[in-house]
Order: C-alpha cells, then sequence, then structure tokens
C-alpha cells in the first residue's frame, strides 16, 4: 500500500478511481469484553485481507485523534467528560450493549479524527473515494450519549466537518447496516443539509426507523427511511435502491456521498439474522458510482465509514466487495427480471410505491 499525499493518485486504469483508507492497529485496543460481538477480531481480519488483496492500490493513512472541539460540532460536553472519563477504569459501561476498555477512549477519538482526514482528502482532493476502516462504530451514538457499540457519531462529525470547513450544502448520507441509524437520524431530522437514506429492519435494536419519518421543520422530506421484508434477496435490493435511492441522488444533487457501512445484513452474520450475500455490498456500489455521475463524468466524492458486522470472514468479504468496486468501477449489475419495466416481486412492490408516494409530495425525488 502506498502513502497518501501524491495528488495523483492511484489511477491504474482509465476511469478508476483514486481511493483511499486508514489503518491503524490502535482501533484494535478497544475492548469490549469476552463474548461481545464488536470485538477487535473484525478488524484485525480485515486489515489481513487489505495487506493480501489491495496493496499498492490504495493510499493509506494512519489515524490522528479529532480535536475535542470537532467532536463537540457533534456531542455535547458532557457526553465527551463521560467518555475521557472511561480511561480511569479497566473496565465499564456506557450502556447496557456498550462496554469500553482503558483505550476505548482513543480508539473513539482516532475513529472520529480519520474520517475528518478522510473527508480533507476528499476534498483537497488527492482521492475519489475513501473508506475508513475504524472502529468503534457511530451510526447510533445520539448527542447525549452512547448506545449500539457506538461511542461517537463518526459519519456526523465527519459531516459537520465537511459543512464548516469545506462549505458544503448537500451531503447524502446512505446507511446500509441492518440497524436504523438512530443517531444520525436524530442529528440531522431537522437540517436540509443533509439527506439521510436508510435501509433496515425496524424490527431490530433501535426499534425505529419508519417510513413515516421523514424529517421536521426545515429537514422535512430530507429522511427516507425504509424498512426492509425479510423474504428480499440480493436482487430485490437492487431493485429497491434503484428505485428509491437513485431518484434520491437525482434529486438531491448531493455535493458528498457518505455511506454508514454496515455488513451485519450478511446471511452469515449472527446479530442481523438477514439473507444478503457479501456481493450485495459491491452491487449497491457500483450503483452509487453510476447514478451519481454528472455529464461530463464528474462525480461527488464519496466516503464510507465502517459500522456494523459481526462475522469476521463474511465481513472481510463484504468489505472486499466494496474496495473491489471502488478500484475497478462498472455497470451496476442487473438480471433482466429487474429490469424498470418488469413487474417487481409481490413481497418488493408495495415496500417501494409506499416509500415512493411518501416522498413525492415533498418534491425532492421525482417518479
Amino acid at each position: 500500500m502506498t502513502a497518501a499525499g501524491d495528488k495523483s493518485g492511484n489511477r491504474n486504469a482509465a476511469g478508476a478511481l483514486r481511493v483511499g483508507t486508514v489503518i491503524d492497529e490502535r482501533f484494535l485496543e478497544h475492548k469490549t469484553g469476552h463474548g461481545h460481538p464488536e470485538h477487535p477480531r473484525r478488524l484485525a481480519e480485515i486489515h489481513r485481507m487489505m495487506e493480501s488483496t489491495f496493496k499498492d492500490r490504495l493510499s493509506v493513512i494512519r489515524a490522528e485523534p479529532a480535536t475535542v472541539e470537532q467532536v463537540e460540532m457533534v456531542h455535547t460536553p458532557g457526553h465527551v467528560r463521560r467518555i475521557l472519563k472511561t480511561a480511569e477504569q479497566r473496565i465499564s459501561s456506557m450502556a447496557p450493549d456498550t462496554q469500553v476498555s482503558a483505550r476505548t477512549y482513543m480508539a473513539a477519538w482516532l475513529a472520529a479524527g480519520a474520517c475528518i482526514r478522510g473527508v480533507d482528502m476528499l476534498m483537497a482532493p488527492s482521492v475519489d473515494a475513501f473508506f475508513a476502516l475504524v472502529r468503534p462504530p457511530g451510526h447510533h451514538a445520539l448527542a447525549d450519549r452512547a448506545g449500539g457499540f457506538c461511542i461517537f457519531n463518526n459519519i456526523a462529525i465527519a459531516a459537520r466537518h465537511a459543512m464548516k470547513i469545506h462549505g458544503l450544502r448537500r451531503i447524502l448520507v446512505v446507511d446500509w447496516d441492518i440497524h436504523h441509524g438512530n443517531g444520525i437520524n436524530d442529528l440531522f431530522y431537522n437540517d436540509n443539509k443533509v439527506y439521510y437514506y436508510s435501509t433496515h429492519d425496524p424490527g431490530l435494536y433501535p426499534y425505529s426507523g419508519y417510513v413515516t419519518e421523514t424529517g421536521e421543520g426545515e429537514g422535512l422530506g430530507y429522511t427516507m427511511n425504509i424498512g426492509l421484508v425479510r423474504e428480499m434477496t440480493d436482487d430485490d435490493m437492487i431493485r429497491l435502491y434503484e428505485q428509491t435511492l437513485r431518484p434520491a441522488i437525482k434529486g438531491y444533487d448531493p455535493e458528498m456521498i457518505m455511506v454508514a457501512a454496515g455488513f451485519d445484513a450478511h446471511a452469515d452474520d449472527p446479530v442481523g439474522k438477514s439473507a444478503f450475500s457479501e456481493n450485495l455490498y459491491g452491487r449497491i456500489t457500483r450503483g452509487i458510482i453510476e447514478w451519481s455521475e454528472k455529464p461530463g463524468g464528474t462525480r461527488p466524492p464519496l466516503f464510507f465509514a465502517l459500522e456494523g458486522g459481526y462475522e469476521p470472514r463474511a465481513l472481510t468479504r463484504s468489505v472486499a466487495s466494496v474496495f473491489e468496486a471502488l478500484c475497478k468501477p462498472g455497470k451496476i449489475e442487473t438480471p433482466e427480471a429487474l429490469k424498470a419495466s418488469e413487474t417487481p416481486p409481490d413481497h418488493v412492490a408495495p415496500l417501494i410505491r409506499t416509500v415512493i408516494d411518501t416522498h413525492l409530495p415533498y418534491g425532492i425525488i421525482s417518479p
């Protein structure tokens, strides 16, 4: 792997994206206790895969911690103090499901800082896409508390940084984790500068994210929550994304696309208990690249941050699928049976129709 900094990037083929990432062993120092799903081996296996498969194809950085001021763009001073205080104890708990260790505070600060640095690299621009391989994850963290294995809301901090420092006014956040990202949802629920798109199972923690939850005030219509049905396959998800995310991208015209990249919807995941394969994530990534391309071939920068995914081998294969799609972009695989002219399966068509009917009145998407 190569160090970051060369603005020529890693274009190893015509049209290929310059891709960056962060790899740092200090993320493994966040210990969650024996038997906890969010354990260091998740990321350790990804690191091994990255070294063996993507060596010399990426710009790689080491993490630098966020500042207190940067974290407090999202989190309250009280929450920040509570996280710092965990350094005084070998093991403690921030929530019933969120255990931390004496080095968790540093991992959390590094995770937020790595995401900020990724945004800066995208805006330089020294890369076209950046995947922050960080832990602890972030999309459940609220302004004043941790939860759902999350300490700081990494993507929210990165988005606020992009707005404050780089002047962005339209950021699309795509959250494909099987658990609703209630933290991102709530932090930007009244804000039209962030469009939050989430596909998830509302029957799982945190039991939120219903289609009628579409934002409030200036943010009304800028939250698209889609509760999945258990019968859905990879192909069903591609149809869903084509008919809901694609018009959101076209209508919102984002200046940056951020992905809360959780992989716990994989069929092998013990927590998500869903039915999807690792190939789905690469297909959605190719779709995002394709759908966001503008006349002349330009597209907004793409930012990814690791969220869930609790079976290390399935997680590693899923992450590899995304990197492969970024390093070798191509047309999204759309089987003939999924063409728009075809009738969607009975368990998918009503879901798509409900989402479209809910959001058409806001004037952001078109039929």
